[in-house]
């Protein structure tokens, strides 16, 4: 009964002669519930206190620790067209053993002989090389030849124009001598011509002193016109040795410009022969292209091109291979808040696709059928995905990885924080809050004393 009124008819009532209301009245329900309450309470309270460890978790694939140990595609350095091939997929290649062949599909390369048709060419051009390499010489030679007679003629006209000034000189003297005749020739003609008509002289004296000015008046003119002829010879040997210098100037700068139009094309020739022995070295090259061989050891896991005769670009994926020898390792992605909680060496448990396995994410030394590993590497830069990349490795302290794991399989990650309790992850989440920051201790960090 409830008794919830004022007026009580318990005591009218005799509870005992009626077996139902004796035994509503006579249970200890109440007690039971507050028991159980109890118990409850007493169990929720020690379930908040035991440990738990905080841990981040997020989806990963496998993957090899070192990017030459991953799936490899082989690609085709030249375009052509599949001929041949002599593997299939699944089966093992060493590295540098032949994937197909091809053939040439371009035209210029379609000549069975093109090495040799250029070697042919880069001969031809290492003889024009060197014969103008012969014809500079010689014009270096016809040169100084030049110059040394340039420089004997020079000398000849100049001593010409020495001689024909020294023998101006030499008439201009004689010049001045038979003035000085003449003057003298007249001074006694005059004389005899005053004694003649004083009459102390006779009239042949008279005369010879005329006949001997006549002569000394003719000396003194041809004198004189002996040394104009000098002087013209001055002015001839000037012309000469000027036309010596100019004559000889332009002999030796055509031959000049002959040698550098050699030079010029001397290294026109080189650089043809350079671009010869480049093209020589591709045309070997490419010939060898046309056998697509394996870049590392591995197995053949799927022929991206099939059939013969299809033609393929130049750089266009053939096959893929899977290399023989690799590290597994996990690609697993954070999101940035939980980014500055990670360190390299942090221990993280992996739950594999595919291996049963009993995870109790809070308790993992007794989750069952995980394995360890290491954070190895942590991006610097954001992915595409707008998470961070973590790289794990194997812990080597732990079981080893499954021998039957491949590369692309799914994992569970859970990387493991700092052991807290219950009640406080509980709260930590109920609010919202990041897990808590802190360093692990890790043995090759060498601590303070």
């Amino acid at each position: 009964m409830l008794n919830i009124s004022e007026h009580r008819v318990g005591k009218h009532i005799p509870a005992k002669e009626y077996s139902s209301l004796h035994k509503v009245e006579s249970r200890s329900s109440g007690k039971v519930l507050k028991r159980l309450l109890s118990y409850s309470f007493g169990l929720l309270l020690i379930t908040m206190l035991l440990p738990w460890t905080q841990n981040i978790q997020s989806r990963g694939n496998v993957t090899t620790l070192k990017p030459d140990q991953r799936p490899q595609t082989i690609e085709s350095i030249i375009a052509g067209r599949i001929e041949k091939w002599y593997v299939q997929e699944g089966d093992f290649v060493h590295k540098g053993d032949t994937v197909l062949l091809l053939s040439e599909v371009k035209n210029e390369y379609l000549d069975p002989d093109l090495v040799g048709k250029t070697k042919e060419q880069l001969e031809a051009k290492k003889m024009t090389v060197l014969s103008y390499t012969q014809k500079v010489a010689a014009l270096d030679n016809q040169i100084s030849n030049l110059l040394k007679i340039r420089s004997l003629k020079n000398k000849q006209a100049t001593n010409k124009l020495q001689q024909a000034r020294l023998l101006v000189t030499s008439d201009s003297i004689d010049y001045q001598a038979s003035i000085i005749n003449y003057n003298i020739a007249e001074a006694q003609y005059n004389r005899m011509q005053k004694l003649q008509r004083e009459g102390l002289k006779s009239l042949t004296d008279l005369e010879k002193r005329k006949r001997a000015i006549q002569k000394a008046q003719a000396e003194m003119i041809s004198k004189e016109n002996k040394l104009l002829a000098s002087k013209n010879k001055v002015l001839n040997a000037q012309v000469e040795l000027t036309s010596v210098q100019t004559q000889y100037n332009e002999k030796i700068a055509k031959a000049q410009s002959d040698k550098y139009t050699a030079l010029s094309n001397k290294f026109n020739a080189e650089a043809m022969v350079t671009k010869l022995q480049n093209q020589l070295i591709n045309y070997s090259l490419r010939n060898s292209m046309y056998y697509i061989t394996a870049p590392v050891s591995g197995y053949i896991t799927k022929a991206i091109q099939s059939g013969i005769g299809a033609t393929i670009k130049a750089g266009e994926q053939i096959v893929s291979v899977m290399p023989q020898d690799y590290e597994l390792a996990i690609a697993m992605y954070v999101k940035p808040i939980d980014l500055p909680l990670l360190q390299k060496g942090q221990h993280i448990r992996i739950q594999f696709d595919g291996w049963p396995a009993i995870v109790f994410s809070g308790w993992p030394n007794v989750s069952y059928g995980t394995y360890g590993g290491s954070i190895y590497a942590i991006d610097n830069f954001i992915s595409p995905n707008g998470m961070y990349r973590v790289l794990v490795a194997q812990d080597e302290n732990d079981h080893p990885w499954p021998e039957a794991l491949r590369v692309g399989a799914g994992t569970r990650n859970m990387i493991l924080l700092k052991d807290v309790m219950i009640g406080y992850e509980m709260w930590r989440k109920f609010n919202g809050f990041p897990p808590d920051y802190y360093k692990p201790t890790n043995a090759n960090t060498p601590t303070n004393k």
